[in-house]
This record gives C-alpha cells, structure tokens and sequence, in this order.
C-alpha cells in the first residue's frame, strides 16, 4: 500500500513538471542538509527530555541521537552525510576547545606544587598503564598501542566543560576537575604527533615522514594558532568590551583558524586549543579577557555530539573488543584514581576521590584523534584502533554522568533542581 501511494504520488508529480517546466524533479531522498538540521533538533529534544525527566547530563541525549539515526543503526545519517558535516563538527569541537584553552591556569599549577605532581601523576600513570595494557594484554604492537595510549589518557575536555557549566558547579573539585582535564588533554596533544612518528616508522620505515610529520602538526598547530590568537586581539581592542562585536571578533578569528588548519591538514582541536592558551597567555589588557561563548557551548554540543554519536563505529562491534575496552577503562580509572589519592594532595581523601571520578570522560577529542591516525594507514588503524574508538563509545555515555555525580557529591552544583536548560 504505501508503495502504491508513493508512485501514484511520484507520478502526478512527474506529469505537473511536464507541464510546469520550473518544478523541479521529486527527490529520491531528502536533502542530506535538510535532514541532518532535523536530527539536531530531535538531539536537542532528546537530550532535553532526558534532563528534565531523569537528570542526566544533556550531552547523552545528543549522543544517542546520533548513535540512533547514524550508519550503526536506522542509517539516517549516512557516511556521505557525516563527510559533509565533518566541517561543522571541526568548527563545533574547535570553539569548544578554545575556551578549553583559555581557562587553562598554568600559574596556578605553577604555585601549588601538589597541583603540579597529581597531574604529572595523572598523565604518566594513564599514559603508562593504558599502553602496558593496550601492549601485553590486548596485543597491540608498540606503536599502535602507544597510539591507543595518547588518544585515552586525557579526559574528554568539552565534555567536562559542559557538564561544569550544565550543573553550575564550583569550588575546589570542580576547579582541579577543569585542570587537571585541561593539563592532561595538553599533554595528550603532546603525545598526539609523537605517536604519529612512530607509527609511520612501523607500518612504512619511513624516518623522514617520521620526522617530518609530527613537526608539520606542532608547528603548523602553533602557527595558525598564534595569528589566529595575535588577530583576535589585535581586532578586539578597537570594539568595547564584552560587547556582542567582541563576540564576533572571538569566533571569527576562530573560525579562520579553523580554516587555515583544515588547509594545512594539521589537527583542529590541537590548534584551537593552543589559540586559547596563547590567547589567555597575551591578553595582557584583559581585552578578551571577560568575553565569553557561554550559551553558544550548547549550540555547539548539539551538533558537535549527533556527528561524533553518529560516527561511532558500532558496525564493527565485536563482545571481545567490548570487554577488552572495559578493560582499558577500569585501568585507566586505576590511573586517574590512585594519581589523586596518592600524590600528595592537600584535598580530604573524599574530595580527591571524587576529582578522580570527575576527570573520567572519554569523548569528543579521542575519537577524533583516532580517526586523524585512521585516515593515514586505513587497512591497519581501523581495526588497531577499535580499542580506543570503542572505550570512547561507552563513555560517551558513562562519561558525563561521573562528572556530573563527582560535582554533586563534592556538594559544588547549584542547589535544587537541575538547571533549566543548557540553551532553554
């Protein structure tokens, strides 16, 4: 019945265009813009209602949205769709993690040295532990399980911003959750073209593009960055401050340095977050000091969090590499945890605890990271690096409900309710 119904309708559409030359033809599907604006707008719902309903962070509606209409499942949003929409998601996570960067307090870490040995702690623990298990249990080979190391030991940055602000948390915990997730995703990009070094020795003995490659990432992320960063403040002074103009100025002096990275094929959230630094490091006058995206986050996370849902790999998933992802989140939780409660910190047993579980998120940038690696030696990494790309996939669920529960238990959200709406 319904395909009867849909060829009488294709058919007198087809004979109005014989007479009206100016219709166009019916479409074999909708318009791949179209429908991707659609399943933003069921993400918002769908996190809103999970919000409002059962308290969970939004960032999980929007998750599961796309894990529902991408290619894993109904296939609404289809690979081409997601090729498209790759752009908007690099603009999304850079602006993301450009105010990532610029609450980046490295003076702080520098005057508390328990702050600065808990988050050496931190990366050297996850990095070590998570590659020891990715080598000898798993059995990836060194390189890749070095890449599976330094695309998980930090924690998921974006995700944690948003959690922090969804549940206007602040004080101590939460101050040193943002830290020692700002510190540990520095030392992740780090790590990032190190890695890419080695694995072009071992899947090519190529020592030139070894070489070559990781300082091509470095130094065209910290250029871009830094004009990026000069323009911006250089523009912002002549327009007053914490107006709408410097908002301008802020994304579009981003949104350029997103261009100019995706053109030198150089990591967006590398040079995005490095903009932040460098902008919060120069801004001497305190010309952007104040200015801020705080709402345009959740426009961002919206779109941001369907296409990385979306662009989970379930297609691949197999009980082993799930049990063995499970096994590299529980040690990297080992890592995390025993960094803050081992470490000389002058928090109570409780609170450190507690930062541990804050700092637990994997997302946004660890599937990215995955995916640039990916995209260099497709034959080997998609299946080398299903270990990271599948830990990522359950936190993205998991991940911002132990943020959210660290905050609240360390007793620094906003009481009553759960705020109305991240952009309500």
């Amino acid at each position: 019945m319904p395909e009867n119904l849909i060829a009488f309708v294709r058919q007198a559409w087809n004979a109005l265009v014989e007479r009206h030359f100016f219709l166009p033809p019916l479409p074999e599907q909708i318009d791949s813009l179209a429908l991707f604006s659609l399943l933003l707008i069921v993400g918002l719902m769908i996190g809103e209602w999970l919000h409002t309903r059962a308290g969970w962070p939004k960032v999980i509606g929007y998750v599961l949205a796309g894990m529902l209409f991408g290619p894993a499942m109904l296939g609404w949003i289809g690979d081409d769709t997601l090729l498209q929409a790759k752009p908007i998601a690099d603009a999304a996570l850079g602006l993301l993690m450009l105010e990532v960067g610029r609450r980046l307090d490295l003076g702080w870490l520098l005057r508390t040295p328990e702050l600065l040995r808990s988050t050496l702690a931190d990366i050297v623990l996850s990095f070590g532990l998570i590659l020891l298990f990715a080598h000898f249990v798993v059995g990836l080979s060194p390189a890749w399980a070095g890449a599976t190391a330094a695309v998980t030991m930090a924690s998921a940055p974006a995700v944690v911003l948003l959690t922090v602000e969804e549940s206007r948390a602040q004080g101590q915990v939460t101050e040193r959750i943002i830290l020692h997730t700002a510190i540990g995703a520095a030392a992740s990009f780090l790590a990032f073209p190190l890695v890419l070094g080695i694995v072009h020795v071992e899947q090519s003995s190529d020592w030139l593009s070894a070489f070559v490659h990781p300082l091509w990432i470095a130094g065209g992320a910290t250029l871009v960055a830094g004009l990026g960063a000069r323009l911006a403040l250089l523009v912002a002074r002549f327009v007053p401050r914490r107006s709408l103009a410097q908002v301008f100025v802020l994304v579009a002096s981003a949104m350029l340095a997103v261009g100019l990275a995706r053109m030198l094929a150089v990591p967006v959230f590398l040079t995005l977050f490095l903009m932040g630094v460098l902008l919060a490091a120069n801004d001497k006058k305190q010309t952007l000091r104040y200015t801020a995206l705080p709402e345009g986050h959740w426009l961002l996370a919206i779109v941001l969090f369907v296409i990385v849902g979306a662009a989970l790999p379930w297609r691949d998933f197999t009980w082993l590499v799930g049990v063995q992802a499970v096994g590299l989140l529980l040690v990297r939780a080992l890592a995390k945890t025993v960094a803050q409660l081992v470490v000389g910190s002058s928090l109570s047993y409780r609170k450190s605890l507690l930062v541990g579980l804050g700092t637990q998120p994997l997302s946004a940038t660890a599937v990215f990271m995955a995916y640039e690696i990916v995209n260099l030696y497709p034959d080997v990494g998609r299946s080398a690096l299903a270990l990271p790309l599948f830990a990522a996939a359950i936190m993205e669920l998991a991940g911002p409900a132990l943020c959210r529960l660290a905050v609240k238990l360390a007793g620094e959200t906003e009481s009553g309710t759960a705020r109305q709406g991240g952009i309500a």
